[in-house]
């Protein structure tokens, strides 16, 4: 069943410098930044302007110039500065020096391209007790191995402009069940999607996945205005699989250096531990069941 509402826009919304200086001051408590009560009744969240603007050591109008949009450049002093007020995190400071101008712009990135190379498919073939994607920067899955098919889904069943991650985890109810805590892997998705729209906000696949995204579920919806950013980093899923049970896999992602818009993922289990069992059981009944499928494929021709 399809969310219905009104889109937030494309990647950038027009003003992604002054939207994302907007939420992280909303977000930020006044009490933990060491500014002193003034008795003055607080109309919104987090810090005024004008206590961002003295926590920076900025003037306040140059605040509201920079969250109406009046203004993108900015040294690169003021953006630590402003980093350091919003206390932001690594990931969220290398964003704000994404959106903001702080130097000459540079050529328009060309569109990711989607070639995957024979040494690739092979490498992931060859995989065959690792569940492992080929990603682009959209979270398009451009190509699987046969465990990752075990795993999560059969993305050949899938139309090919369906095979994103990202959308996967939001409008697929089968895959959306596999996650433990949903909620969390699908906060993930949005920051990692937003840090991407700042680091490309013309892509025009990128804009329409946002764009689809935000009509048909009202979490992507409000989670992505929240301007939350995380680039990509190891870390651990908790999956609730119709076959095994639960299973809690690190997820490894690494550069493709002949294709740096790609990066390969894949899904490893602790030596020793039960999920390593559970993902080994999984990945020998998929083969089982493949082989069988193919025995019965064959029997049909033969008759």
């Amino acid at each position: 069943m399809e969310h219905r509402g009104s889109p937030s826009g494309g990647p950038s919304g027009g003003n992604e410098l002054g939207d994302f200086l907007r939420a992280r001051r909303a977000a930020l408590d006044p009490h933990r930044s060491g500014l002193p009560d003034d008795g003055r009744l607080r109309r919104v969240p987090g810090l005024r302007r004008e206590e961002l603007a003295q926590l920076a050591h900025v003037s306040p109008d140059y605040v509201v110039r920079l969250e109406q949009g009046r203004t993108r450049r900015v040294s690169r002093p003021v953006l630590d500065a402003l980093a350091d007020a919003l206390e932001l995190a690594p990931d969220e400071r290398a964003y704000l020096f994404t959106v903001a101008d702080v130097t000459q712009a540079a050529p328009a990135r060309q569109p990711a391209r989607q070639q995957v190379d024979q040494q690739l498919r092979q490498l992931l073939d060859g995989m065959h007790g690792i569940p492992a994607l080929l990603l682009n920067r959209r979270q398009d899955v451009l190509a699987w191995n046969a465990a990752a098919v075990a795993l999560l889904i059969d993305f050949s069943a899938l139309p090919p402009g369906e095979r994103n991650l990202i959308r996967l985890t939001f409008l697929d109810d089968a895959y959306r069940a596999l996650y433990a805590d949903w909620p969390r892997a699908a906060r993930e998705c949005v920051a990692v999607l937003r840090m991407e729209a700042g680091r490309n906000p013309g892509d025009p696949a990128l804009t329409a996945l946002v764009g689809e995204l935000s009509v048909r579920d009202p979490d992507f919806r409000a989670w992505w205005g929240s301007h939350q950013v995380r680039g990509p980093r190891q870390l651990s899923k908790t999956y609730r699989h119709p076959v095994v049970g639960p299973l809690t896999l690190d997820v490894q992602q690494m550069s493709v250096d002949m294709q740096p818009d790609q990066h390969l993922v894949a899904y490893t289990a602790p030596p020793g531990s039960p999920s390593q069992e559970a993902l080994r059981f999984l990945l020998q009944w998929s083969a089982h069941t493949a082989d069988r499928q193919d025995d019965h494929a064959t029997d049909g021709k033969g008759r």
